[in-house]
């Protein structure tokens, strides 16, 4: 038996009380501190219990002080099973634990932020159960498939949100317990194996955290609504559940509420999973760099010497959330799907345009991973969708992904892929599940799209010159809808793009200024070219990039 303590913040609330299987779920007196705290300690045996708290509400939509049973906002794993969202707590050696999970592989090195290709990925959706609709994939199925993504040339993936939701599926932006796993794809040591697993063969785990906002049900909300967040949707068009008052400080106590609690979970995923990098929902309705600012620093302090990427999801973009003073690393690039987007689709040509999104310098970014360039995301069709939207299908469509391919993985950037997008995926956007089909990998179009998506990977992993933020635009033509540029570093990579945006075949077409003369090698048809003083001379296909390595 040892003593175990229990604690609950919540100090304007009246009472409160543990109750738990160790009681046979009878109250349990808790005492209340000067700091806050509501305490009492259990003589716990080794073992795995289920927990709650029983609370005198101070939230405004329930009876003044009426008692209300809560799940621990900081209870490390949930039964959902049940449908009480009871907490658990496992004792080991007279200890609170997580689980018994030893890391294998914390001593790999893992590629620094301006090397990564990112692959995001919803864990339910991504892969197990093929031949069962209704089956969610699990983080086991996900660490069955790192081989296919390492074949990929994938350094990094994103999880689509996986803190505890309620209910059986959700892409996750409706975080109930912010310091426990989803349950419904495994248990914790499950996504801690898929995280050391992708630690193994130098991936780094990239967690999507929602900050702004909790589930309308979530414990803080129960407790004493209105100290940790705004009492009403600051943009009532853009509100996705209670947002967290990032502004509020408690003068008696000294502290920043709902800046703590998120500060707590943001350390605790580093200490706990190890994870490698957070991008952060909704950063544009949290609207507060001071706060972000600050979970930012707290979030590098716990990586320690380790990379740790932090990305914001600011829709539309700002290059204030980036720069100098600003508090992020990067941000989600959300001009760049649509500008290149509308010109495959053919829907426009603006050279100027592209060359913003091409190079981030032009319209204020400062370096390259500042931006997060994508073709398509979870919030986004994929391209085959409104592709054929369009009346563009087969040969057409592909080729058509293919020439955006070589833009985003040659473009000044860190490239991100959305799961399925490398084999041609067709479904469309949903909010049900909607499980990506590896049958498609057995068709020649598909797995040729594959095949180009990996060799562009190899290619980026390759040419250094693609990490830096090294670009020159050598060659416009307006009428014939051509644009050419340069990438290059000081050690001697270079990397040429010839990208063809009209429905005309170019033959004999003359591209001048190429930045070196001698042998480069074409690289999406393997052939050589010398370059002369003049450039060269070469055939570009309709909606076609060429893409030249100098050797």
């Amino acid at each position: 038996m040892a003593k175990i303590e229990f604690n609950l913040f919540a100090p304007y609330n009246k009472g409160a009380a543990l109750i738990g299987s160790f009681s046979n779920w009878e109250d349990i007196p808790m005492e209340k501190g000067e700091d806050g705290y509501f305490r009492t300690s259990v003589e716990l045996e080794d073992g795995v219990y289920q927990y709650k708290f029983r609370v005198q509400s101070n939230s405004w939509f329930l009876e003044p002080e009426q008692w209300v049973d809560v799940t621990d906002p900081y209870a490390t794993d949930i039964d959902e099973l049940s449908g009480q969202d009871n907490g658990i707590v496992k004792i080991k050696d007279g200890e609170r634990i997580v689980d018994t999970y030893v890391w294998q592989h914390d001593d790999q090195h893992l590629p620094a932020d301006h090397e990564l290709v990112i692959y995001e990925l919803h864990v339910g959706d991504f892969s197990g159960g093929e031949d069962d609709p209704y089956a969610r994939g699990k983080y086991k199925h996900v660490v069955e498939k790192l081989d296919y993504l390492c074949e990929l040339g994938i350094n990094a993936i994103e999880l689509m949100p996986v803190k505890e939701y309620p209910g059986d599926y959700s892409w996750g932006y409706n975080p109930r317990h912010f310091f426990a796993p989803e349950s419904s794809y495994g248990a914790t040591e499950g996504l801690k194996k898929l995280i050391d697993e992708c630690h193994a063969r130098g991936m780094r785990v990239i967690m999507d955290g929602i900050y702004n906002h909790s589930e309308a049900s979530s414990p803080l909300t129960q407790i004493d609504h209105d100290y940790w967040y705004h009492h009403a949707p600051r943009d009532p068009d853009n509100s996705w559940g209670p947002e967290f008052n990032y502004e509020h400080y408690d003068e008696n106590l000294e502290t920043y509420p709902a800046r703590k609690f998120t500060g707590d979970t943001v350390r605790y995923w580093i200490e706990e999973y190890h994870i490698d990098g957070i991008r952060y929902d909704a950063a544009r309705q949290i609207a507060n760099y001071d706060f972000m600012h600050w979970i930012v620093q707290e979030a590098k302090n716990a990586a320690g010497s380790k990379p740790f990427y932090n990305i914001a999801e600011h829709i539309p973009e700002t290059t204030s959330i980036t720069n100098v003073d600003g508090p992020m690393d990067g941000c989600w690039h959300d001009s760049f799907y649509h500008t290149v987007t509308a010109h495959i689709y053919g829907e426009t040509f603006d050279l100027e345009n592209l060359k913003d999104v091409i190079d981030c310098k032009r319209q204020g970014f400062m370096g390259a991973t500042n931006v997060v360039n994508y073709l398509t995301n979870h919030d986004h069709n994929h391209l085959m969708v409104d592709l054929g939207d369009r009346n563009i299908f087969d040969e057409e469509a592909f080729r058509r992904v293919k020439l955006g391919v070589a833009i985003l993985f040659t473009a000044v950037g860190v490239p991100l892929i959305w799961m399925g997008e490398e084999f041609g995926e067709y479904k469309p956007k949903q909010p049900e599940s909607a499980k990506i089909d590896w049958t498609l990998l057995g068709n020649e179009l598909n797995s040729s799209l594959f095949d180009y998506y990996k060799g562009l990977v190899n290619l980026r992993k390759n040419s250094h010159a693609l990490y830096t933020e090294n670009i020159d635009f050598i060659h416009e033509n307006p009428e014939a809808k051509v644009l050419a540029y340069s990438r290059w570093n000081d050690e001697g990579s270079r990397v040429v793009v010839v990208a063809n945006f009209s429905e005309n075949f170019l033959s004999g077409y003359h591209v001048p200024n190429f930045p070196n003369g001698g042998t480069w090698h074409e690289w999406t048809a393997n052939y050589d070219v010398e370059a002369g003083d003049d450039g060269i001379i070469t055939d570009i296909g309709p909606y076609e990039a060429k893409v030249f390595v100098w050797q």
